[in-house]
């Protein structure tokens, strides 16, 4: 075989291999981080949108994206581990679904890898995850739920269905930003519409034994039940049963909280805003930059009556307040 041949020959070797070399290396797929203070279950009225979401816009779960999802349970402490866990496995994006404590335990684990909010918190802003609204400035954004804006409608919308309504008794996590609206906002909302809120802290899971016990003998007028916190997120249903059980109208921050028999519930649309937060997962991928992408505020709400509660406690709704619900559950 003389020179030339040879030469031809190698060439068509290495056009015919390379590609085939290269059609053999495994392909990337994006992998997200879904870190979560409740369980599976609990947290799967979020989780099964954003899923659905996922896969509207293309992404099949185990075939070209993957999530490793982190559930701590309703223990706290977890978030830092959890949230580190997630970074050493070089996830692309981490989805945080709780409180302050959890964005934070995530932005204290890396400043490089996309954090996105999921409405769980309190104002962005002022708790310094981001430089504002409009312009993150570093590797946050996402949702906020307007919650301080939220809890004040809930008590109008609480004293609206029971006229009456004097004492409001309010279960919360002080670890969490909830404190900071109980100490400055619900309070301006309850001078206007004469209504008297009692703090009720709760810590652990073990806290509600005692404290419905403390409530059956003060015997508030109402309650309210936000959902800030992987402790309160866990027991919403809980909650509910306790309220139903004492003839209790009740709030929530929580829809899964009124389909087990609370009687109120008023918040930013879930399935909606889970369906952002899937399309802002599809930006990143995509090459934008958190920094770039603005903090998104609810764009649809609902507000849930359980009106068979409502009869079973003894309470007759208003019909104006039965006209502004998205959903009458009967």
């Amino acid at each position: 075989m003389n020179s030339k041949s040879l030469f031809w020959l190698l060439t068509t070797v290495l056009l015919t291999t390379v590609p085939l070399a290269d059609a053999q290396q495994p392909k990337k797929i994006p992998r997200i981080g879904y870190l979560s203070g409740t369980d599976p279950a609990t947290d799967s009225i979020r989780s099964e949108p954003f899923r659905a979401a996922l896969r509207d816009l293309g992404y099949i779960e185990g075939q070209n994206i993957s999530i490793e999802y982190r559930y701590a349970e309703g223990e706290v402490d977890r978030a830092p581990a959890l949230a580190a866990e997630l970074v050493r496995l070089k996830v692309d994006i981490i989805v945080v679904q709780g409180g302050d404590r959890w964005i934070r335990a995530a932005m204290n684990a890396t400043k490089t890898i996309p954090i996105l909010l999921t409405g769980q918190g309190t104002d962005p802003v002022k708790a310094g995850f981001v430089e504002s609204l409009a312009r993150p400035g570093g590797n946050v954004t996402g949702f906020t739920f307007l919650t301080t804006e939220l809890g004040s409608k809930r008590l109008e919308l609480l004293k609206e269905a029971v006229p009456k309504l004097a004492r409001a008794a309010i279960l919360y996590d002080p670890g969490t930003g909830f404190t900071r609206e109980l100490e400055e906002d619900l309070p301006v909302a309850a001078r206007a519409l004469k209504l008297t809120i009692q703090p009720w802290e709760v810590r652990t899971a073990d806290d509600f034994d005692k404290i419905f016990a403390a409530l059956n003998k003060e015997r508030p007028d109402g309650l309210y039940a936000p959902s800030a916190g992987p402790v309160m997120q866990a027991n919403q249903k809980r909650i509910a049963g306790f309220a139903l059980k004492s003839r209790l109208p009740s709030v929530y921050a929580n829809k899964a909280a009124v389909q087990a028999g609370g009687l109120m519930y008023y918040g930013a649309d879930v399935v909606h805003s889970y369906q952002r937060v899937a399309y802002y997962v599809d930006r990143i991928l995509k090459g934008a930059k958190p920094a770039d992408l603005p903090v998104e505020q609810p764009m649809k709400f609902e507000f849930v009556i359980n009106l068979k509660t409502a009869k079973q406690i003894g309470v007759t709704m208003p019909q104006w307040t039965l006209m502004k619900a998205n959903e009458v559950i009967k």
